[in-house]
């Protein structure tokens, strides 16, 4: 092959591997779109397994599982794990794990929320995670979560999940003239400053209208609504921004875009052994401290009901735990072009970088030199671009639920994402390409 042969190929690789990079952003505010809470997330994931042939599981029956097949076990409608069975089983087939997570910051609705104040509706929320408040300022704004039903037993109500679609509510600055300090910064009371309003009526006696609202998109009585789990979420649909369309704008990247790598990785991986899972579990953002978190039983739980439904037995977990490999996946912080010297002096990953590394001497994100040298390994195997980031050694970063999770399940951990700017904003910021490089890392894993 001569010279100008080789630069026609490389040039066709280039435009196949841009086009596969749009698509890829293009799914991803989709997904992202249908991901308004929790349990739309993990809705959504279903679908898309069940699409794909995967068998639907339950944590409370009896698994009757064999080789070849593809599986997939929501727990609580906001966590969800799911995975495929090598057809060739080992005595050192390994045992390969990715994670996400299905929550992100937002307002929670709390219970009899409604408040009427000068002719106007308002609603009474609570903070869920630690967002960048002053961002859901005047934003049209929706709800969307689950609502539990009334039935004739009470320990099996009816769920559905609800989500309105549409704006319902907005959280409306005080002007200027009235905080002449604004530009200066603002402290904002989130039980006085963020409370959404939702309409105008000078009906001061509808005192449950929020109840009846929820009951007319279910399309039940307000009465047989016993409890309800429902989020603010930012309505405005992500989009490319850019000259080139190169940015990505969007509510939820943190962490969309990890669960949709973990899922395209499950589904396109081309590993014949060993068992490769998912595990997309809830409340990362405040913690991982529930029965659906990733601080809970529940992976361990379900690997062992995996190799005792295949035959195997809890000993041989256990041998196969120290082989396996477990990639935690979380958003990243990239360098801010504004504000550089908030970055670390050598590591400062940029947008566009793909892959992001994540590395922490306190542990707060899981990783070891071993680790890190196999993502390494498999990102230059397959010509996928990564990089590194550690925060400022005089600053204090966040953490993640593969430290968490790992601390129950000894297994070389690695935690990984895409950089972003903005992060936990009501609209984050990344870079258009950077998606399909987590999802072929993802695939590499499951290869």
């Amino acid at each position: 092959m001569d010279r100008r042969d080789t630069e026609e190929k490389q040039r066709c690789e280039r435009e196949e591997l841009t086009g596969r990079a749009r698509a890829a952003a293009d799914a991803l505010l989709a997904q992202i779109a249908g991901s308004t809470s929790p349990f739309m997330a993990v809705d959504y994931v279903k679908k898309e397994l069940a699409a794909a042939g995967f068998q639907p599981l339950a944590l409370q029956d009896a698994w009757q599982l064999q080789a070849g097949g593809r599986y997939f076990v929501p727990a609580y409608d906001r966590t969800l794990f799911a995975f495929s069975i090598g057809e060739k089983q080992g005595e050192r087939s390994r045992l390969r794990i990715a994670a996400a997570h299905t929550d992100f910051p937002c307002f929670k609705i709390k219970p009899s929320p409604e408040i009427m104040a000068f002719g106007c509706r308002k609603l009474n929320v609570e903070p869920y995670g630690g967002m960048i408040r002053s961002t859901w300022m005047d934003r049209p704004l929706s709800i969307s979560g689950k609502a539990a039903l009334r039935t004739d037993d009470p320990f099996a109500p009816r769920s559905v999940l609800v989500d309105f679609g549409r704006p319902v509510c907005t959280i409306p600055n005080l002007a200027i003239h009235m905080n002449r300090d604004v530009n200066e910064g603002v402290c904002l009371n989130p039980q006085k400053d963020l409370l959404p309003l939702a309409d105008v009526s000078g009906d001061e006696t509808s005192e449950l209208f929020f109840r009846q609202e929820l009951a007319g998109e279910i399309g039940c009585a307000p009465e047989d609504i016993l409890e309800y789990e429902m989020f603010l979420y930012q309505w405005e649909s992500g989009t490319t921004v850019g000259f080139g369309n190169t940015l990505l704008s969007s509510p939820r990247l943190d962490n969309i875009t990890s669960i949709r790598a973990c899922v395209q990785g499950l589904l396109q991986g081309k590993r014949r052994e060993g068992l490769n899972l998912i595990a997309l579990f809830d409340n990362e953002e405040v913690g991982s401290h529930s029965k659906q978190g990733a601080a809970s039983a529940l992976l361990p739980f379900v690997l062992e009901r995996i190799y005792r439904a295949l035959g195997s037995s809890r000993e041989q977990l256990l041998r196969d735990l120290p082989d396996g490999f477990f990639l935690s996946l979380d958003v990243a912080h990239a360098v801010h072009p504004n504000v550089p010297e908030k970055a670390d002096l050598v590591n400062q990953p940029v947008l566009g970088g793909g892959v992001t590394l994540k590395l922490s001497a306190s542990q707060s994100y899981a990783n070891d030199c071993e680790a890190a040298a196999a993502v390494q390994s498999l990102c230059e195997k397959a010509g996928i671009p990564y990089q590194r980031f550690l925060n400022r050694s005089d600053m204090r970063g966040g953490g993640t639920l593969g430290s968490i999770a790992s601390t129950g399940l000894p297994m070389r951990t690695m935690d990984a994402g895409i950089a972003i700017l903005a992060m936990h904003s009501a609209r984050e910021l990344m870079a258009s390409r950077d998606q399909l490089a987590l999802e072929r890392l993802v695939q590499e894993l499951f290869s």
